[in-house]
């Protein structure tokens, strides 16, 4: 008879998880947050520069968050040691890059209260990759498979809903705006759900996100600017938008900016809690897209009765969708199917088994060889500080219409997530 496992071994896997949860509600926060500055698309700006200008936020970011936390010597140990991880990090960051710039057009053409739903069928893609790839679900029971169902069936329902609800919406633009925005929504949402692939190859292999994200965002950098060369007219054309866009780029920068915040909560859910579970989770962040398009930016200002209350309900479908899958704690038979995935890409690429297992526990298993901390980190950090402080004071303010108080209640919501989950993960993990 095979042993079970003892208390300690599930109280740490219950502990992981509630921390995968915890780390899945801040990325949320912090996604929906970050998806703000894009309604300066409405201000008559390129969506290819808006998508520039939030990647080189980005850009800026990944590299002085994780060199900040860990620094590079950690970083760079931990690559080397996943050299074979590399490009599908890069990989993953450019799928990002062209479900970001759809996320412009859709947002351009429906909303951001309608968008951000409609791209988060992304967990239906994610679900589906990590059980046929990874062994998620697999030997979960008939109890874990209807939670996960019953969500997967809440989402789509919500979708259709929400899609719905654009038929009611007023457009000024061409015809046919309105479905081209709903193929933009849903086509970023199954390249950020086959972008899960790569990141959950990388937990299962014991890598750090902080590792993980720092090689990203050279795909999503190259990829994006490659964009905006071929689509957006050049790079005579490019140069100019980006001087004209100049005055908001502070606000491209701050959305960039937060979004890393999010992606590296929905990173750390995902390696606990795997993408199956974690990505629903985050993608509770529309809630808080529809909390700014319809509070902060009143999107649904003007509407019918009947499109608000479809907006509402969607939203509110897909949610409790989402919970039920995010709620369905992995049993120790599931844990078990995981670990098999764990062994084939161990056996694949000569790792450590014994290593990658406290990896995936949480254990901080690279700062027991002490890597080396160098003096000029502190420089990089200043620079990028003073990269937003240059342009803070060039940025005039976005001219389209906000309510400042609800901005300001969303913004205080939002750092509290932050202080809360970032001190879960240094109390529980280190940010391993």
């Amino acid at each position: 008879m095979a042993n079970k496992p003892g208390p300690a071994v599930l109280h740490s896997a219950r502990t992981l998880h509630w921390l995968g949860v915890s780390c899945g509600f801040g990325a949320g926060a912090w996604l929906g947050a970050a998806e703000a500055p894009t309604k300066l698309v409405t201000a008559g700006f390129s969506p290819f520069i808006i998508s520039l200008g939030m990647v080189a936020g980005v850009f800026v970011a990944r590299w002085t968050v994780p060199m900040l936390l860990k620094g590079t010597g950690y970083i760079w140990m931990d690559l080397k040691e996943k050299k074979h991880l590399m490009v599908w990090a890069i990989l993953a960051g450019m799928l990002w890059a062209v479900a970001n710039t759809l996320t412009v057009f859709a947002i351009r053409n429906v909303g951001l209260s309608i968008a951000f739903p409609l791209w988060n069928t992304n967990s239906l893609v994610g679900l589906f990759w990590g059980w046929l790839l990874f062994n998620e679900l697999k030997n979960s029971g008939a109890k874990q498979w209807l939670k996960v169902l019953g969500g997967a069936a809440g989402i789509v329902v919500g979708a259709c809903v929400l899609a719905l609800a654009t038929s009611h919406q007023t457009s000024t633009g061409p015809q046919g705006a309105a479905t081209l925005g709903i193929c933009a929504a849903l086509g970023a949402g199954l390249l950020w759900g086959t972008m899960y692939i790569p990141y959950r190859k990388a937990y299962i292999s014991g890598m750090n996100p902080l590792s993980f994200v720092t090689v990203f965002t050279f795909g999503e950098l190259g990829t994006v600017f490659a964009l905006a060369l071929i689509f957006g007219g050049g790079y005579d054309q490019v140069a100019a938008d980006l001087t004209k866009a100049k005055p908001v780029m502070f606000w491209l920068f701050l959305g960039g900016f937060c979004w890393v915040l999010g992606d590296l909560f929905q990173q750390y859910a995902a390696k606990y809690i795997g993408i199956g579970r974690g990505i629903p989770l985050s993608n509770t962040n529309q809630l808080w897209g529809l909390a700014w398009g319809a509070l902060v930016f009143g999107e649904l200002a003007g509407q019918s009765t009947t499109a608000q209350v479809l907006v509402v309900v969607g939203s509110l479908i897909m949610i409790a969708g989402a919970a039920a899958i995010s709620f369905a704690e992995a049993p120790e038979s599931e844990h078990t199917s995981w670990d098999s995935a764990m062994e084939r890409e161990c056996t694949r690429y000569g790792m450590d088994r014994g290593k990658v297992e406290r990896c995936m526990r949480g254990e901080d298993v690279l700062a027991l060889q002490e890597p080396k901390r160098h003096w000029w980190e502190a420089l990089v950090g200043v620079a990028a500080l003073g990269m937003f402080i240059y342009l803070g004071m060039n940025a005039e303010r976005a001219p389209i219409e906000a309510n400042p108080i609800w901005m300001g209640i969303l913004s205080v919501a939002t750092i509290a997530f932050l202080i809360v989950c970032g001190l879960l993960l240094w109390r529980r993990t280190k940010f391993s």
